[in-house]
């Protein structure tokens, strides 16, 4: 069940983005006594055959090599910090699972304790400790710790712009180079559940994260919602709008994962260059309207689908969950539409099989939840 509101209807700061707020009874968006509240996404984790192709595209997209042994390929950004990716050896091209970074080394032990865990060593190249959990979707989630961190690498400058009457750039030309868009850093990644509520409500009461916006179906709101765009609770320090998302879907998987660059140039550019190379694109350029980045989603050689983003939203923690409609056309400020592929649509055996599964299941899908979700991403 959803967890209810004791206030009233919205406040007067939720409409700083979004045009409407929580209705009397609706979710509230955050726990009220999670057990720790994680710091960030520290890094993804895969698992691939061939390591030397996935080392390819990774530095095609824009990632450094952290660390590499013949089972595993840690991929980073050029700000200090975690790796942002490692892809572990293995028969099959799987996503794994996501993993957090702990605020203090003392929320490994209480989320130990609470949970039934155990606290483990980790093989980062940072070091440091690590919790293994699960999630109710099936996702193994691993909370980590380290008071070690990777040192800083070159990245790219962002442009000299001029704006109207106000000429930063004089005698000066703008050639941003053909070159991979340096990532600096993993932003979010975003997951498909039969079992939306179940698992968005783990994630508030276990990691102590926290909603910056509600999408529902139309006609359905008072079902409750079917995506929720989460962040880490810092306090008064901003966090990115999400650091994960997560819709209700007929299937249970990855869907993407977004990493930071420089600005818009540095997309653009580093789109181009991975085109030249062969690579495609799913969906973009193009700026959000949860969360504002302005995006580019491209398709690894495994089919994986990840995100160059700049210019993303932060908020503290005084932002309460704004509430939209979910639509494909209410993705984008600007851009061109939302691709099938992107949205998942496109017919395959493979949507069909989910879909027979979570109607049979014990999942949050039934006929009306599945007309609404396929009728969203179609308008």
């Amino acid at each position: 069940m959803f967890r209810t509101l004791t206030h009233g209807p919205r406040t007067a700061h939720q409409d700083l983005h979004s045009e409407e707020g929580a209705l009397r009874g609706e979710h509230r968006g955050r726990a009220r006594n999670p057990v720790i509240k994680v710091a960030d996404l520290a890094w993804l984790e895969f698992q691939k055959p061939d390591l030397g192709r996935a080392e390819v595209f990774a530095r095609d997209f824009g990632f450094a090599i952290a660390a590499r042994t013949d089972e595993a390929l840690w991929l980073r950004g050029t700000f200090a910090g975690s790796p942002c990716m490692v892809i572990r050896r293995g028969r099959a091209s799987r996503f794994i699972g996501p993993v957090f970074r702990a605020a203090e080394r003392a929320d490994l032990d209480r989320l130990a304790r609470v949970t039934g865990s155990a606290v483990r060593d980790s093989d980062a190249p940072t070091g440091g400790q690590c919790v293994d959990l699960l999630d109710p979707s099936g996702f193994p989630v691993r909370v980590a710790y380290s008071a070690e961190t990777l040192a800083g690498l070159p990245g790219q400058q962002a442009l000299t712009l001029n704006f109207g009457t106000d000429h930063r750039r004089v005698n000066a030309t703008q050639r941003p180079p053909r070159e991979p868009s340096r990532i600096q850093r993993l932003g979010h990644v975003v997951l498909e559940t039969r079992v939306f509520a179940r698992a968005l409500n783990w994630y508030l009461d276990t990691l102590g994260m926290i909603v910056s916006d509600f999408l529902f179906l139309d006609g359905q709101r008072e079902r409750g919602p079917t995506m929720a765009f989460v962040r880490c609770d810092r306090g008064s320090e901003p966090a990115d709008h999400h650091t994960l998302a997560m819709h209700l879907g007929p299937g249970t998987g990855y869907v993407h994962s977004a990493y930071q660059v420089t600005d818009l140039d540095t997309i653009a550019a580093g789109g181009e260059y991975l085109a030249e190379r062969g690579y495609r694109r799913s969906w973009g350029i193009g700026r959000h309207v949860q969360g504002s980045q302005i995006f580019d989603y491209w398709r690894d050689p495994d089919h994986f689908m990840l995100e160059h983003f700049a210019d993303g939203d932060l908020f503290s923690c005084d932002v309460e969950p704004g509430w939209a409609p979910m639509s494909a056309s209410g993705l984008a400020q600007w851009g061109p539409p939302a691709t099938r592929d992107f949205l998942g649509t496109a017919p395959s055996p493979a949507l069909l099989r989910d879909i027979l599964a979570a109607l049979r299941g014990d999942t949050e899908i039934d006929p009306a939840r599945l007309t609404g979700l396929l009728k969203a991403m179609n308008s």
